[in-house]
């Protein structure tokens, strides 16, 4: 998982493919502030996802059931988001007390002056690129100099456009982009109506697996244009009364996302049990298991690998605040300081996997990376 904009999954005969990920509130909730609480004490806390429940936050219902929180004094209720954007704006207000946001939409947050801290990064790209036919004769990004190309004004990689054709030497003076409702963004391109589209790569990419259609995807990242991902996110007046509960909060969120990554199959058969109505779906099963492998290729990152998941490398932190402020900002909107806005206080060990479990993710992956590479 789509992203700071609520349009960031996009759908189109979407509607059955991807309500197989409808995310429902799960439950009543509590919570601790110290990370090994007394289970008498829990208090209630809510968890906002940046879309509809699945694959790519399958992980956060894994913790949820596994008890994750629960050993720590914390009964969780996870609802549905309407984008990243919407999300950081309802953990800045005070409707959730944490959230899992894209960190395009926490920055957005952040310089419209929402106390938003991410404390910990569980997704290291975005996805923003081209996606393409598999039989499309663009191979580079200079061929498409002179296509059409279909472009959702509000979604989430649009205002970077720009930035990545000057940073992969495009002239764009010949091209023709088409503006496109989202709903048939995806058939656009399998259609021939336009040469390639402009899309997030994680909700894309199982839109045109499940229409049959082979495809190949660009990635901005690739050319120094990227956004990480998913944030484990909430407000500085919580980080600053609470910083137990934030640790323990942060802690469950690892562990559920460390599971699911050692057995992504009992992650699979965990979210289902958890969101019953994604599994009776015709292509529920098959939404969660790519969604689920395209949200683990994310996580290849030096970031975890060297450090942990959850580490945040605080220059590019810097250098994505920079490329929003110029690219995906309104002209009032003031810069937020990274060093407030990311944080690494509660990386720990929960998050380090050994050699040879990080060899068995590339491997589940492999598929997947050779589309999104």
């Amino acid at each position: 998982m789509s992203d700071n904009r609520p349009t960031s999954h996009r759908r189109v005969s979407r509607r059955a493919f991807l309500e197989t990920g409808a995310a429902l509130a799960l439950g009543a909730a509590g919570g601790l502030p110290l990370a090994t609480p007394s289970i008498a004490q829990t208090r209630a806390i809510k968890l906002t996802l940046p879309w509809l429940a699945n694959g790519s936050t399958l992980f956060t219902y894994v913790a949820k059931n596994q008890g994750y929180f629960k050993k720590r004094g914390i009964d969780v209720t996870i609802s549905r988001g309407f984008g990243s954007v919407a999300a950081a704006q309802a953990v800045g207000a005070g409707e959730f007390d944490f959230g899992f946001v894209f960190a395009g939409g926490v920055i957005l947050g952040a310089a419209r002056g929402l106390p938003l801290v991410a404390m910990g990064t569980l997704g290291y790209d975005a996805t923003m690129g081209i996606a393409l036919r598999t039989d499309s004769p663009i191979k580079a990004p200079k061929d498409l100099q002179g296509k059409k190309i279909g472009i959702v004004s509000t979604s989430a990689e649009a205002p970077y456009w720009p930035a990545f054709a000057k940073k992969a030497g495009i002239d764009t003076s010949g091209i023709t982009m088409v503006q496109m409702d989202n709903r048939v963004l995806e058939q656009s391109v399998i259609n021939k109506q336009v040469d390639a589209i402009t899309a997030i790569g994680t909700s894309t990419v199982p839109v045109m697996m499940a229409l049959k259609q082979p495809c190949r995807f660009m990635l901005w990242s690739k050319y120094d244009v990227s956004l990480y991902a998913g944030q484990v996110l909430t407000r500085a007046e919580t980080l600053a009364k609470d910083r137990g509960l934030c640790q323990a909060v942060t802690d469950a969120l690892v562990e559920g996302l460390v599971h699911a990554l050692k057995d992504p199959e009992a992650g699979v058969d965990i979210f289902l049990k958890e969101v019953p109505e994604v599994g009776v779906v015709k292509g529920g099963r098959e939404n969660a298991v790519i969604s689920q492998a395209l949200m683990h290729y994310t996580l290849l990152a030096p970031e975890a690998e060297k450090h942990s998941l959850g580490y945040t490398d605080m220059a590019k932190a810097g250098a994505m605040v920079d490329m929003v402020m110029e690219f995906g900002a309104p002209k009032d909107a003031k810069r937020p300081d990274p060093a407030k806005l990311f944080i690494n206080d509660f990386v720990g060990d929960a998050g380090k996997l050994t050699a040879d479990q990080w060899a068995t993710v590339k491997k589940n992956v492999a598929e997947y990376a050779a589309i999104l590479g």
